[in-house]
């Protein structure tokens, strides 16, 4: 039967089709839910996307002292980061002790990888992109040791690298039952951007028309999908901060994207959930909002209040899109039964122009694509 791996994401699979894969949520999965062709078993898969993940600043100072765990920035939101197969997030801050800060930058975000790292892997997350404008803050040191930081916690990246074709590169590894490749990319600050000869981030504008950029995205989109994945994701940081819609530029990159042959887009930046959208045969997230920060409120923009998109799929296909709430002050925690009405008012409001249909799951909502 091949391998037998449990939890987390495993890098650079190639023989899915002879695996089985046991972790949290595949051992819960009744009799009902599985069917075995060619000696294979076939079961569901859920893998949660989160919004923007800032580990530093002060929160170094509340989870970095000795005598507190780590894993308490999860809250009682925790188990449920533990019952999905795996968390994908934008790692919005380098993990670091070197580094001097790069110039003429409003805000730098750093984490202490002792506290950090392993604050991460304790919440499930699984794959993190590095495309950002705050992965370079404290220059290519910085950078590099993020990476290998991530790496030796099993966290799955790309985004970022040494060269250009490093951070372009996409990321293949298994969550579950599932075959990923991620491209991963930022329109956010050209100053961070990865060259042949230069440590950053992959960068790119996030406009259709523009020539170099279906060059070198439409390249790493061929490269994902010359292993045939199950499902090939866009992780992008698009578009402007605070932002409730996303401009008619980026609802037009995202149908590219899927054009092209990306299943989901994964988009992150603006610090706010945003609409779902299906479009063809993909889904374009086009805000996952924040998992975890030190920003505080924002005006009324209820960036304290976000959703998990969880995103089930059997046998490769989208079953269903489930968005659960949780609040973020400081930490994580689940969503009061007011913060989760608002939720649910706002996202509806904010879906209206791609008319997007939910439907009622308890605090939460779900699709079915």
């Amino acid at each position: 039967m091949g391998t037998v791996a449990v939890g987390g994401c495993i890098g650079n699979a190639t023989e899915a089709t002879t695996s089985v894969k046991i972790n949290s949520t595949s051992t819960r999965i009744t009799t009902e839910d599985r069917n075995t062709t060619n000696n294979r078993e076939h079961y569901k898969t859920t893998i949660g996307f989160a919004g923007d993940t800032m580990v530093g600043r002060s929160l170094n100072h509340i989870y970095g002292e000795e005598d507190v765990d780590p894993t308490t920035i999860w809250g009682d939101f925790h188990p449920h980061l533990e019952s999905i197969d795996g968390v994908f997030c934008n790692l919005e801050c380098s993990l670091s002790k070197r580094g001097d800060r790069f110039p003429n930058r409003r805000y730098y975000f750093r984490g202490d990888p002792d506290w950090a790292a392993p604050a991460l892997s304790a919440g499930n997350i699984c794959f993190a992109s590095l495309a950002n404008n705050h992965a370079m803050d404290f220059g290519a040191v910085a950078l590099i040791d993020t990476i290998d930081v991530l790496e030796a916690e099993g966290i799955e990246t790309t985004g970022a690298g040494k060269t250009a074709a490093v951070a372009h590169a996409p990321a293949r590894f298994s969550v579950g039952d599932v075959d990923v490749a991620v491209v991963s990319f930022s329109d956010e600050y050209k100053e961070y951007a990865a060259t042949d000869n230069r440590p950053g981030i992959a960068w790119a504008p996030t406009d259709r028309e523009n020539p170099e950029t279906r060059r070198v995205i439409g390249n790493a989109i061929e490269r994902a999908q010359s292993k045939n994945p199950d499902l090939l994701a866009a992780s992008v940081h698009w578009g402007e901060n605070w932002i409730e819609y996303p401009s008619d530029r980026l609802v037009a990159f995202g149908h590219w994207l899927v054009d092209q042959g990306v299943d989901l887009v994964h988009g992150h930046s603006a610090h706010v959930v945003q609409a779902i959208e299906l479009y063809g045969d993909g889904v374009i997230l086009h805000d996952t909002g924040n998992l975890v920060d030190d920003f505080g409120v924002k005006d009324d923009l209820g960036n304290d209040k976000s959703y998990l998109f969880e995103v089930t799929l059997h046998d490769g296909d989208f079953e269903k899109i489930r968005l659960v709430p949780f609040h973020i002050d400081n930490g994580v925690s689940r969503a009061t039964r007011n913060e989760a009405a608002w939720l649910r008012k706002t996202i509806h409001k904010r879906s209206e122009p791609f008319e997007t249909t939910y439907e009622r799951d308890g605090v939460g909502l779900v699709i079915q694509p």
